[in-house]
């Protein structure tokens, strides 16, 4: 017999089941953007990896072209929902995520003076080294929870109102580049408290700019974007550009925070004591706290993510850049056999690697080729090797700078500790977790269980939670939990630990002994470059 009742509920759960909701998160990076479609289960249904170049013409150097950034944010938006074909009302939002510590020069068109001077950039080191034998820096590294270092658009800002005076006065406003492409897209000038507090420039205590760190950079707050919450939404995006990526105008856009602690949501490491380890081209240690936290000493940073919840941690120049300079320099050969094998060339190494004992037979590593911030926060940081004899080999040499990167963490993980506490357990993300050597130096050198949060593009992911939880989509941002779940855990090895308990501290030692000559090598290498430089 028919049951009218039994079709209906049958068509209703059928209904409710194909209903799916879409949230995009965009990642600003350092040398692409990640646009991902995610649907309400955390699945991804569409992605998008737009390149750029970083301009390096001289020493010390790291831009990058904003049009060129903001074509890859319109490109990837484009490509993603013309694959998705989504219908009418299924995209709730999109929600960005954007690297620290950019600053771009506008006139009072709105027009850019400059590149995007990113973090890489340590063209201000003078002025931060200054600041921080002065005492000042301390100061405001107090008011604001972040690092007093070249990386920062507050140096930036006082090394260009010395050395480059006339451009510094032409311009009227000054922002980073999710601000740019912000303005691009609704034509207004917004930053939310997670970039704005990477500045050097916000108070973390008050919530607003900083009077001291505005006075020491030259600038007022009329030349600022106005500050909003992470969870701020915009709206009435320009049609001529709604119209080139196929989104309806109307369609919410959120703000979202910066890269580092949308990680720690986007791997779930949010509650107390749950620490993410990432090692991506570079590398981070971060845990979320309640409330701001500063370190005594300088070492770490603090920055907002959301209401009630603070990203506390210190970030390394040094990850797999490393990796890939020992692969290219010192595996040359082995590279161009395993691209002739048609085998990853990492996965080589690491197998080469694997063959030497933990420690390295006393062969130590520090991998400070590109400067270094946490925990030293010296841009004159260089690396070394210590501890080379006859028997050492390139296949010694290899496991030690893996090693020195992860030591490198751990003198991090040391800090963060004097901070926050001991952590509760480890979640550890980035391209070296597909590396099982690479996830076990890590357990036995923090000596603590390690998890590989399954998750594709976490710091996209968490730019999409928040913006679900900005529109009522989700209560509490803890439900991230039901999109990350858990693939790997890698427990220590007790027969590393007696290597790795020694070689540690003379790791610090050295590192603390060296810098008192880092500056001069540093110094060197500048008057070499520009001498080569002006001979060409």
């Amino acid at each position: 017999m028919y049951n009218a009742h039994a079709f209906i509920v049958a068509f209703v759960r059928k209904e409710v089941i194909e209903k799916m909701d879409y949230m995009i998160g965009v990642d600003m990076g350092t040398t692409s953007v990640k646009t991902v479609l995610f649907d309400n289960t955390g699945k991804v249904q569409g992605y998008s990896n737009n390149l750029y170049p970083l301009y390096q013409d001289i020493p010390d150097m790291a831009e990058e072209d904003p049009e060129e950034i903001f074509s890859a944010i319109v490109d990837g938006l484009t490509t993603v929902l013309r694959k998705a074909n989504l219908k009418p009302g299924e995209l709730k939002g999109v929600s960005f995520s954007a690297a620290m510590h950019s600053l771009i020069l506008l006139d009072e068109n709105h027009k850019p003076l400059t590149r995007a001077i990113t973090w890489a950039d340590n063209r201000a080191v003078k002025y931060a080294d200054e600041l921080r034998e002065n005492g000042v820096g301390k100061q405001i590294y107090e008011k604001t929870g972040t690092p007093i270092h070249p990386m920062t658009p507050f140096t930036k800002l006082i090394w260009l109102r010395n050395e480059q005076p006339d451009l510094f006065k032409q311009a009227r406003w000054f922002v980073g580049i999710k601000e740019y492409v912000i303005y691009k897209l609704f034509g207004v000038l917004k930053e939310d408290y997670s970039i704005a507090n990477a500045t050097g420039m916000f108070n973390i205590f008050n919530m607003d700019w900083d009077d001291q760190a505005l006075e020491l950079a030259g600038i007022t707050r009329d030349q600022l974007p106005e500050l909003v919450d992470t969870t701020d939404q915009l709206s009435g995006m320009n049609e001529d550009y709604a119209r080139v990526i196929g989104i309806d105008p109307a369609t919410p856009f959120v703000m979202g925070a910066s890269d580092g602690p949308l990680a720690n949501l986007g791997v779930n490491a949010i509650e107390p004591g749950v620490t993410a380890v990432t090692i991506g081209t570079s590398g981070a240690v971060r845990v979320v706290t309640d409330k701001p936290k500063i370190d005594p000493k300088g070492r770490v940073f603090c920055y907002y993510l959301a209401p009630n919840k603070w990203v506390v941690g210190g970030p390394v120049n040094n990850g797999g850049i490393v990796f890939r300079w020992v692969r290219d320099q010192l595996f040359a050969p082995e590279k161009i056999t395993a691209e002739q094998m048609k085998i990853d060339s990492y996965d080589l190494l690491t197998e080469i690697a694997s063959k030497i004992p933990a420690g390295s037979d006393g062969l130590i590593f520090h991998p400070f080729l590109g400067g270094e911030r946490a925990p030293i926060w010296d841009a004159n940081a260089r690396g070394s090797f210590f501890g080379l004899t006859r028997t050492h080999t390139r296949a010694h040499m290899v496991r030690a700078a893996l090693e020195g990167i992860v030591y490198n963490l751990y003198t991090v993980m040391i800090a963060l500790e004097e901070v926050v506490g001991k952590p509760v357990s480890i979640q550890a993300t980035g391209g070296f977790a597909r590396s099982a050597l690479w996830r076990q130096m890590l357990a036995d050198i923090f000596e603590q269980d390690v998890t590989i949060p399954e998750t594709v593009e976490g710091t996209a992911l968490g730019a999409a939670v928040l913006g679900m939880y900005s529109l009522g989509l989700i209560d509490d941002l803890s439900e991230v939990k039901k999109f990350v779940g858990a693939t790997n855990v890698h427990h220590p090895n007790p027969e590393t630990f007696e290597a790795y308990r020694a070689l540690v501290p003379i790791y610090i030692r050295l590192s603390r002994q060296l810098q008192t000559e880092y500056k001069a090598i540093a110094d060197f290498q500048r008057h070499q470059d520009a001498k080569k430089k002006a001979s060409n």
